[in-house]
This record gives structure tokens, C-alpha cells and sequence, in this order.
């Protein structure tokens, strides 16, 4: 799942009115701007596939640091329970735990039986990837309804704070049909590499926070 987590992320927002954004994105993607930097280490692995199904070329050997049920749950405590001291915030701490884990639960809901529930267990995974049509149909009700959730629990205070939210639909979008449409990676480092952009849509999700408001804040 690409643009469903963002989906939750944005949702999250009206649970967390005091969270920017950019947290919630983090937390919600979290393992996944893990993931590159232990593939470049080594530490975790994958293997290009060649298929025409955009979704399954990647076959993800082993990465149970990042994507097992037990090691999210431990990334989960871990960012909550800092976020929550460092702004001594315990429900936005909550939620940002909350949101670690959900990402191995939409992942669950998507992966083929890859992903382990510990380091070394079982393997598991609904494979909603099999079908092209349903992901992305799946995907884009989840970010729709995230989508909806935090543009009427937040509103604008300037026409950046407008803007820049569609400007973020936009851009995730365009990432997700490149995905999608695009030519397949060549190459794992090339996959390694690109992931690590990721770590920049937090920072957008930020900007586009600062130029709006919620209740709470009012």
C-alpha cells in the first residue's frame, strides 16, 4: 500500500489535533523510510520480478527489522512513547504508536504472504496485490476518506494553506500512478535509493500544516 497509508496519516489528524502532519505521515510511514537505509546496509533484502502486475515487482526476501508484526509493534512504543514525552503530548504519542502499527496492517491487507509476524516466524499476507483493479481501488477510498476526514477537521489561514493541501494530493498522485504506469526498476539499489525521497513528504505534509488550523488550535 502506497497512498492508503498517507490516507490514515491524514485521518489521524482529527484524533491528534495538536500533531503536525508531518509527524502523522512519519509515523504512519515509518517503516518504510526505514526499509531503504537497511537495504543499502544489507541488513535487508529484496529481488526485482518480472511481471506485468505494477504491484508485485518486488519480491521482498527478508525484511523483518522493518516489516514484521513484532518489530512494528516495537517501532510503535518506541515513537510514541518519544513523541509523547518530547512534547508531552501522551494522546498525540498514542496516536503516533497507533499509527506504526497500522502500516503492517494495511501492508497485511495488500502483500502476498511475506510478511513475517516476528524475525525468523511465519509469513503472512491477504495478497489484495494479486488484482491491480482492487488495489487501487481499495487505495483510493482509503485516502479519499482520510483526505475528507482532515480537510473538515483543519481549514486554511491563507491561500498557501489551500494550495499547498491540493498541491500534496497532487504530488501524491503523481507518485502513485508512476508507480503504477511507469517502467519497472532496473535495479534494487535504484529502488533503495528512490525510497529514500520518501523521507521529504513528511516535510511537505509539515508545510502544509503550518498554513492551516484545527478547532483545537482556534
Amino acid at each position: 500500500m502506497f497512498i492508503g497509508h498517507y490516507g490514515v496519516a491524514l485521518a489521524a489528524k482529527r484524533a491528534a489535533p495538536r500533531t503536525s502532519l508531518g509527524v502523522l505521515i512519519m509515523a504512519a510511514q515509518l517503516v518504510d523510510l526505514v526499509w531503504p537505509v537497511l537495504l543499502i546496509t544489507g541488513i535487508e533484502h529484496v529481488r526485482l520480478t518480472t511481471t506485468d502486475n505494477p504491484f508485485l515487482r518486488l519480491t521482498f526476501e527478508s525484511y523483518p527489522w522493518t516489516h514484521s508484526l513484532l518489530m512494528t509493534v516495537v517501532w510503535g512504543v518506541l515513537a510514541g512513547g518519544v513523541y509523547a514525552v518530547l512534547r508531552r503530548d501522551r494522546t498525540g504519542g498514542v496516536i503516533v504508536g497507533a499509527l506504526v502499527v497500522s502500516h503492517w496492517m494495511l501492508d497485511w491487507l495488500m502483500h502476498l504472504p511475506d510478511l513475517p509476524l516476528y524475525p525468523g516466524g511465519p509469513r503472512v499476507g491477504l495478497g489484495l496485490w494479486r488484482s491491480m483493479d482492487a488495489t487501487m481501488i481499495v487505495e483510493a477510498v482509503v485516502f479519499a476518506v482520510g483526505l475528507v476526514m482532515y480537510a473538515r477537521s483543519t481549514r486554511p489561514v491563507d491561500r498557501t494553506g489551500r494550495l499547498a493541501l491540493w498541491g500534496f494530493v497532487s504530488l501524491l498522485a503523481v507518485l502513485y500512478f508512476a508507480n503504477a504506469y511507469g517502467p519497472p526498476p532496473t535495479s534494487v539499489d535504484g529502488v533503495a535509493w528512490g525510497a529514500l525521497g520518501g523521507w521529504l513528504i513528511p516535510v511537505f505534509g509539515w508545510w502544509v500544516d503550518r498554513h492551516r488550523t484545527t478547532a483545537a488550535e482556534s
